[in-house]
């Protein structure tokens, strides 16, 4: 589930894991840019057992 938000005048993306989660991953552009330049790396560790 993806809503979008705000926090100090910062356009936010808030990820659930369904719309009951108490504590949603949530992050701005500047989180999002560094997720998506190491998009490989977060790949690999999630993957990993």
């Amino acid at each position: 589930m993806i809503e979008y938000g705000e926090f100090k005048g910062n356009k936010m993306i808030i990820l659930k894991r369904d719309e009951n989660d108490k504590f949603p991953f949530q992050f701005g552009k500047g989180k999002a840019k560094l997720i998506v330049d190491n998009y490989e790396a977060i790949k690999q560790f999630a993957e990993e057992e």
